[in-house]
């Protein structure tokens, strides 16, 4: 029997398989939405087959049930189904909105696409020179190269994998390989089916249970994210009119009792054009044509990636200057950049409320990252409970040293970690 709990206006059911059903009903909408986290990310993938999890995603499409790749698709256009989803690095989303009355039947067509893809012969090398022609495409995105490398040197383990993986592996690619990573890593057990919008929870249970019930079996465990222990530097050799720097270095995972002071500090740097490193590095410096920080988390991890365009004459001044911000959020925070930093976040939340799909999409990040869904009232009043002696306080219990740096471009820099 399926275990339920409740909590405000969250309901959340375990299938005996694994399989875990959370949902946030919101009658006054008129449009559901859904998302299937399923535990196959690049960190799992067999390690000489990198790039796997990204075409499995898309080979699934392709056919799925009784119906091949044009019938599928003409059967969730017929319901309106409006569909996205990805590869990422704990697991593969498969997501979709439609409207609620619609929603049973959208469940059973996704059913089919997770647990019954045909995976054809006709379709999986297109697929594959897909994600080829993807990797390649980095050469001509050297922002986006950068990136792959920087994660590559903060995370030497799988979960430096970039989901786009490696040519050498793309190329051994069998659809055998893909049929049997299917097998055993599409499996119910730590997978997640969230939903938000008009739905009934306890008819939603019941066909989840119809259409899943009999799936068993859990697919191979990920792991952690475990960073580089001593920063390094490293340096992209390529023949480029424009330097690429990028930094990375340790966060908080989103279980951390500071994650909303982390957040808002993060916003603080790089929460728009009023933000510290638009401010001081763009504005008043003229350094850059781009300039960033984020937070980032895996499960029991958190890291933040900074970024900086530039030209290579100013490019080892951009590093300096970046990096002096990244540290001076350490000296403290003004009332004004808090409360700028809080109504930007606020903001979001809103606009997530009025989103079934975005909601979704938040309630599914929450039970994998946190095992339990936040409401918007419990985040709204964490974000308002910040302040400038709490990010004092987070800062100095963590404060921002050891940068992992990658630059690309025609000009190598002086680092701390050189």
């Amino acid at each position: 029997m399926p275990t339920t709990a409740k909590t405000d206006s969250v309901q959340t059911t375990q299938l005996p398989n694994g399989l875990t059903i959370v949902a946030e009903p919101m009658p006054q909408k008129q449009a559901a939405a859904w998302a299937f986290l399923i535990p196959a990310g690049a960190a799992n993938e067999p390690a000489d087959r990198e790039g796997i999890t990204t075409v499995l995603e898309s080979l699934c499409y392709c056919g799925a049930g009784e119906r091949d790749s044009r019938a599928f698709s003409d059967a969730l256009d017929d319901l309106g189904v409006d569909r996205s989803g990805g590869a990422g690095s704990e697991y593969t989303t498969f997501s979709g909105a439609t409207l609620g009355d619609y929603l049973p039947d959208a469940l059973s067509l996704y059913a089919d696409l997770i647990r019954r893809p045909r995976l054809p012969e006709s379709e999986w090398e297109a697929q594959r020179d897909l994600a080829l022609q993807s990797l390649q495409s980095l050469e001509d995105a050297p922002a986006r190269k950068m990136m792959v490398h920087l994660r590559r040197a903060y995370f030497p383990g799988p979960f430096g994998r970039s989901t786009l993986g490696n040519e050498a592996d793309l190329q051994a690619l069998t659809l055998d390989d893909l049929r049997a990573d299917h097998a055993a890593r599409y499996l119910p057990d730590g997978a997640i089916l969230a939903l938000a919008g008009n739905l009934d929870f306890d008819k939603i249970v019941a066909r989840a249970t119809e259409l899943f019930g009999d799936w068993k079996g859990a697919a191979p465990p990920i792991g952690d994210a475990i960073p580089v222990q001593t920063p390094i530097s490293q340096h992209i050799e390529q023949d480029t009119s424009q330097q690429q720097i990028g930094v990375i270095y340790c966060g908080v995972p989103a279980t951390d009792p500071h994650i909303y002071d982390y957040r808002v500090a993060m916003s603080i740097l790089s929460g728009g054009m009023g933000a510290r490193l638009f401010t001081e590095v763009r504005e008043k410096r003229g350094l850059v044509y781009s300039v960033s920080a984020s937070a980032h988390t895996h499960r029991g991890c958190g890291f933040t990636m900074a970024y900086a365009g530039t030209t290579p004459d100013r490019s080892q001044e951009t590093l300096d200057v970046l990096l002096a911000e990244l540290e001076r959020l350490d000296e403290g925070v003004s009332e004004a950049e808090v409360e700028r930093a809080r109504v930007g976040m606020l903001s979001s939340l809103i606009m997530q409320e009025e989103s079934s799909r975005s909601r979704a999409g938040a309630i599914a990040r929450d039970q994998f990252m946190l095992g339990r869904v936040r409401s918007l009232d419990e985040v709204t009043e964490a974000v308002q409970n910040v302040s400038p002696e709490s990010i004092a306080a987070f800062t100095k219990e963590r404060p921002t040293r050891e940068f992992t740096v990658v630059t690309l471009g025609p000009k190598k820099l002086e680092t701390p970690a050189a």
